[in-house]
This record gives C-alpha cells, structure tokens and sequence, in this order.
C-alpha cells in the first residue's frame, strides 16, 4: 500500500465516483479503476460499492477513508516540515468556505499566494451547519463560515469579521425602496426574499425575528445568492442580508434597521493543537478584517 493508492481512494470518495476522481487527478478512469482493485485486493476487501449509478463506500471503504486522509496529511506535514527547514512553503491546504464569502478572502488569498507561491489553495465551498463535520473528517484544513453558539470538542475559532444586517430593496425607482432605517415589525410586513433552512443568512434573520417576537412570512425560499438578488431587483420583495454580501449587487438598495440588527459573524475554524506549517501560515495571514 502506497500513498498514491490512498489518494486516489479518497478522491473517488469525495468526487462521489470514478470519473470525477480521474479528471481531479489528471489520470485516465480506467488509472483509478486499475489502483482501486489493486488496493482492494491487497487489503482483502472491497471499499466502494458500484452501481450504474453511484458509488458509494462500503464498511470497509468508510473505516478506511479517515485513516488514508490522517496518513496523506501527515506525508504532506513531513514534506512541509523539510521545506519550512529549507526556509521554504509548500503543500496544499483545502478552505471550506460558505457561498458569497469569496470576496472577503481574496485579499487573504492573494497575499498568502504571493508569500507561499509554493502552497496550492483549494476552496470548497460548503454549508455553515456541515464546517464541523468537515473539518473532524479531515475533508477541509479550515473554514471561513458564519457560526454562532459552541463548536464541538476538538474545534478551535477565532473572529474574521462582524457584522450587522441591513435590508436589500428594488432600486430607488420603486416604492419599497424609501430611504430612512427600517424597524424589524417593518421589514416582517413585506413580502420577504429569504433562504431555505440551515443558511447562516437564514439562522441569523430567524434569530432576529424571533428574538423581537414577530412573524413574518417568506414570499420566496431561494438557495442561491443570485436568485435572491434577482427576485429583489424584479420589485417581488426585500431581503436581509449583511452588507458585505448586499455589496456584490450595487445596483440595489440598502437600508439599516432602526434596532436589533440581526448579526453576521463570521469565523475561522479548524482543527485544535498544532497546525500542519502551511495552514498555520494561512491563519496567520486571515486575521480579524
């Protein structure tokens, strides 16, 4: 058993199938297939299940995974710690970060690329409620999302940045886009732009309303950043949003709230204790905006 074996069983793990984890690789599928019954010989057992349609890991395959993923980690610490030595960086380090937020970090990013051009930065991005799990499966090194409340054991955080919400209306032209701060009983009374449940965006606006006691009803459910800022501009609702996000559509109005913002944290979290030299870098580099 090699780490190359291990890294292609991971990437078909996490490309969800053969094909996916070949065009990450650069290799032809039938390269992937070949290491995969290699492996899957040499170990006594089969790791994925394979279907017309899925694959998917067997028993075998989901006790595995875990332990390739810490062993490749360690290979590219063990690379990392030589190159730190020889006053140089390299490596790869895996971001988890929430839709919207990829304009906040490319001045990070930019940064750490000139200072690292040997460290490769992959960006994934993924939903705030699914970063814990992500980072205890060693899928991600770190992420950039919007939490709130305790983080399970093992997780340690630090702040990126904060904010407080503002509400997102058609242009000037139209009526719901008066100037002047907006209260919360206000805003419950419009037709409302929000985001399907589990978005951070969502988690924060719910807090709010319920906080002030108020119900409010949800004209659209959208997922998608986009969507929302289209349904806004067609005159269809508002939207609460942070204002770094509201900032991606100037061509659409903003207005405070008068009290009792809903808040927008955002935060760096990764795994407790030593870092691998790279990502450790790159935490350094991200601090509070």
């Amino acid at each position: 058993m090699d780490l190359r074996q291990m890294e292609v069983v991971v990437a078909v793990a996490e490309e969800g199938g053969f094909s996916a984890a070949a065009r990450r690789l650069h290799v032809v599928q039938s390269a992937v297939s070949g290491t995969v019954r290699a492996l899957e010989r040499e170990l006594g057992a089969a790791l994925f299940l394979r279907t017309t349609h899925r694959v998917t890991l067997t028993p075998a395959g989901e006790a595995f995974v875990p332990a390739a993923r810490a062993t490749l980690r360690s290979a590219q610490e063990a690379r990392a710690a030589v190159d730190l030595a020889q006053g140089e960086l390299h490596g790869q380090i895996t971001i988890g970060v929430m839709q919207g937020l990829y304009a906040g970090l490319a001045e990070a990013l930019a940064d750490f690329h000139r200072e690292h051009p040997g460290v490769v930065v992959r960006l994934r991005q993924a939903p705030a409620g699914e970063v814990p799990q992500a980072l205890r499966d060693g899928t991600v090194d770190l992420a950039v999302a919007a939490l709130d409340g305790p983080l399970p054991r093992g997780l340690q955080t630090r702040l990126f940045s904060r904010e407080e919400m503002v509400v997102v209306t058609a242009p000037p032209a139209d009526a719901l886009a008066a100037e002047g701060p907006l209260t919360l009983a206000e805003v419950a009374a419009m037709p409302l732009v929000d985001f399907t449940p589990g978005w951070a965006v969502r988690l924060a606006v719910d807090r709010a309303f319920r906080a002030a006691s108020l119900e409010r009803t949800v004209t659209f459910e959208v997922n998608d950043l986009l969507a929302a800022a289209d349904l806004v501009r067609h005159g269809l609702g508002v939207c609460v949003l942070p204002p770094s996000l509201a900032g991606h559509f100037p061509e659409l109005a903003v207005r405070p709230f008068a009290a009792h913002a809903p808040s927008w944290t955002i935060r760096v979290v990764h795994p407790r204790g030593e870092l691998p030299p790279a990502v450790a870098a790159f935490v350094r580099r991200i601090g509070p905006r």
